[in-house]
């Protein structure tokens, strides 16, 4: 990062780049955040709890519709608090919602009558007093996650508008193709370590282990909380960004430039935003396409433990979900390049740029279908398959969120990433509820439930996969109907 350009002029410093870094380790957070509950919940909270398929269906659910309406709401709330106050609201009450987890068993067991997680536990399966326990914890869960899903809100319109500020539009992909890399390297080191701490605060005594796996990694918030107050302020305002940097910032011809106050603080009103094409553009491309990462992401580890037997916290289970995110990690990242070498190097303009990278990555998905019967003949197929199709989405996302602001004015940035990131709750609600059910219904129909050659549950997640597969090619052609070409919103 101590890296200097010589623009003829003078050296050209380079804090821009460590904004990234500070949005990629909160996009770390937060996704390590998120997967806490996917990583304990198979092995340490549901036999605790007497959780089935579909409550844990209904708790991932539940989080993306709050979290879709929230988004709603979180863009437009960062375009008004600004874009650092905005970002230091997001991820002090995600963390805070993080915490809160560990304190689902305690209350739990109060509620319910017993003195220890080993009392719950003991109680017989499908008893009334282990639906009682079951609907309980669900409940408190449900609390929990509404206030994740609030903070957790904020990240992407406050990460999204901050590149919008620090960087110019053939840089922009690239730039959140970088940080937007933290999801998968949150994705990528919260298995090699929440299993690991849940396992030993178990051994510990210490509740079910679980517990202290939330409130540590819920901790990491607030710390990031404290370089952001030191380190980010808007470019013409920051002590660290030389007149050379903020030259190439703005070195867009139809944007405002930074030091345009008016151009900062005009806005478009929110209802206003529905009626531009551009709008339903983005909707449509997250509303199709999040809910497939975010499959991947709450069901993998259950994935690979209902169908192979390994579970989270076992040496396997492990290799098998650092290896399918350390895939998504180094190719997603050459997702964001991809449209700054067709500007640069074939001349092209970014957002046709920008459309023909989503293209390309949109058939990485494809490779879905072939997860389920590879997997007869080794788990690691299934690891490396769905790796690639993750990357794929990874690459997408990071080029989809920078149309935005290819086509928007900056101060209406956050308020539309927010509006697409509703849509994109909306179409996770709508897949992670129904493969819950889908589950545990075709576990409890055994044979009788089949779908092309697989029976079982091994059905349900084929037909899950197939759906994952074909989404980004229909999200691309939505798209490209509603904008064929490049057309700036011009407020």
């Amino acid at each position: 990062m101590t890296m200097k350009k010589d623009t003829g002029k003078e050296l050209m410093t380079n804090w821009r780049w460590w904004m990234v870094v500070l949005l990629f380790v909160a996009t770390t957070v937060n996704y390590m955040d998120r997967q806490v509950l996917s990583l304990t919940w198979k092995d340490f909270i549901a036999p605790e709890f007497h959780w089935t398929d579909n409550d844990y269906g209904t708790i991932t659910a539940f989080f993306s519709i709050i979290y879709a309406i929230c988004m709603l709401f979180a863009g437009k709330f960062v375009d008004w608090m600004g874009t650092k106050k905005g970002y230091l609201w997001a991820i002090g009450v995600w963390s805070f919602g993080a915490v809160i987890h560990a304190a689902c068993g305690w209350a739990t067991m109060h509620i319910e009558g017993y003195e220890s997680v080993q009392a719950m536990a003991a109680v017989e399966a499908g008893s009334a007093a282990a639906l009682g326990i079951a609907s309980v914890s669900v409940w408190l869960f449900l609390a929990a996650r509404a206030i994740l899903a609030l903070g957790e809100a904020g990240n992407f319109p406050a990460a999204i508008k901050t590149t919008a500020e620090y960087f110019p539009k053939k840089d922009r992909a690239f730039a959140t193709s970088i940080f937007n890399a933290g999801a998968s390297v949150g994705a990528l080191v919260a298995p090699a370590t929440i299993p690991l701490l849940a396992q030993f605060f178990k051994d510990k005594g210490i509740g079910g282990g679980w517990e202290m796996a939330f409130i540590i990694i819920g901790a990491l918030g607030f710390i990031w909380m404290g370089f952001w107050v030191l380190m980010y302020d808007k470019p013409q305002k920051s002590k660290h960004v030389n007149q050379a940097e903020l030259a190439y910032i703005e070195q867009d011809e139809d944007e405002p430039k930074a030091s345009d106050a008016a151009a900062e603080t005009k806005s478009i009103p929110f209802l206003k935003c529905f009626t531009y094409r551009q709008t339903w553009s983005f909707i449509a491309g997250k509303f199709f396409t999040d809910g497939v990462w975010w499959f991947y992401l709450f069901w993998a580890p259950a994935y690979f433990s209902d169908q192979f037997g390994y579970k989270s916290s076992s040496g396997m289970g492990m290799a098998l979900i650092v290896t399918l995110y350390a895939i998504v990690t180094v190719i997603s990242i050459f997702g964001g390049y991809l449209p700054k070498y067709f500007v640069e190097k074939k001349n092209m303009h970014p957002y046709s740029g920008r459309m023909l990278a989503m293209l390309i990555f949109a058939f990485f998905p494809l490779f879905a279908l072939f997860a389920q019967p590879m997997g007869q003949y080794s788990a690691w197929w299934p690891a490396i398959i769905i790796g690639l199709a993750g990357a794929g989405h990874q690459a997408w996302s990071a080029n989809l969120f920078s149309t935005v602001g290819d086509m928007f004015p900056k101060s209406a940035i956050a308020t539309i990433t927010g509006i697409g990131g509703m849509a994109g709750g909306i179409g996770s609600f709508l897949i992670n509820k129904g493969a819950g059910w889908l589950f545990t219904y075709s576990e409890n129909a055994g044979a009788a439930f089949s779908f092309l050659g697989f029976e079982a549950k091994e059905a349900g997640y084929m037909i899950v996969f197939c759906i994952c597969a074909v989404a980004y090619i229909i999200a691309w052609a939505v798209m490209k109907a509603l904008v064929p070409k490049y057309s700036k919103i011009e407020e």
